[in-house]
């Protein structure tokens, strides 16, 4: 077409026409004159623009990952700290289970043994007033704790009180090599004393050499005089080895003890001593031998041959 002055007032008129369209249909909103022919013109339309739609969108669903990128990164970011806080709430749980279990064993053993006791908690391990293996309690002078008194848990001796002050008392561990309790032979009752040796097994030295001791004997504390620092039958350890007596009059034996000194938590002071001595009843029973599975035999019985018929 080309451009001449009717042309161009047909394009001003056309503008015109449509400025005076669209300010009919937005001020009609839903009851625009207009609204058949929106509608049939959708009609008209909507196929092109759904294929349109279907190579754009693969784009736009694109840039909206983008866009979205930020929210997911944030909501990933809450995810993992719940995930974090519950790992940490489940630890904490398992944690407390194990210190119930821990106690509710300590509580059994004192309760066999009539020990009156005072839980404390360990809060500190090392080195104090000259002793290599000790740890920190927190019970003191306030909860009746004095020196001299035997520590124990649920599986046996972990030491005495050496100092006390009046929230915290510093304990001797039985591995300490400074360490010597009077122990006692399940069953036999030979009496000994054992010494601690560092990170490795008690040493007991018995004061009969002749005296007949295999591996698995076990041993409980002998008791001092006025239960200071030892109540009797706290359970120490078991016998790993025996040592050649080569006429000696004592017998040397190594024993494990029963407490892992490295994993200490929940312990217990005895400050009232049993009315009797518990002799062996503190220790735990041992565990059943199996029995032996019966095996049979099955033989197999030859059958007698049968001959051909003629």
């Amino acid at each position: 077409m080309r451009d001449t002055r009717e042309s161009r007032l047909l394009l001003v008129l056309l503008v015109a026409i449509a400025f005076a369209l669209i300010t009919v249909d937005i001020r009609g909103g839903e009851q625009s004159p207009l609204d058949g022919a929106r509608q049939a013109a959708a009609s008209a339309f909507g196929p092109v623009e759904n294929g349109v739609a279907r190579i754009v969108d693969p784009v736009g669903n694109a840039v909206g990952a983008v866009r979205d990128s930020g929210e997911r990164h944030t909501r990933i970011s809450g995810l993992e700290h719940e995930n974090a806080a519950l790992k940490a709430k489940l630890g904490s749980s398992d944690r407390n289970r194990s210190r119930a279990a821990q106690l509710d064993k300590m509580l059994k053993s004192a309760g066999t043994g009539q020990y009156g006791i005072k839980g404390a908690q360990v809060i500190a391990i090392g080195a104090a007033q000259g002793f290599s293996w000790t740890v920190t309690i927190d019970a003191g002078t306030r909860d009746g704790i004095a020196r001299d008194m035997t520590v124990l848990n649920g599986d046996g001796l972990v030491g005495r009180v050496t100092t006390v002050s009046a929230n915290t008392a510093t304990v001797l561990l039985a591995n300490d090599p400074d360490f010597t309790v009077g122990t006692r032979m399940e069953k036999s009752n030979e009496i000994g004393f054992g010494n601690g040796q560092g990170g490795r097994s008690l040493r007991v030295e018995l004061l009969n050499g002749r005296a007949p001791i295999k591996r698995g004997d076990r041993l409980v504390t002998f008791g001092s005089s006025a239960d200071k620092p030892f109540v009797p039958g706290v359970p120490v350890g078991e016998v790993v080895k025996v040592e050649p007596s080569n006429g000696d009059l004592t017998r040397t034996l190594q024993v494990r003890p029963f407490v892992a000194f490295s994993q200490l938590d929940i312990v217990g002071v005895v400050v009232l001593p049993p009315r009797q001595d518990p002799r062996d009843t503190v220790l735990p029973p041992k565990p059943a031998k199996p029995k032996p599975t019966p095996t049979v035999t099955v033989t197999a019985t030859p059958t007698a041959s049968v001959p051909p018929r003629s």
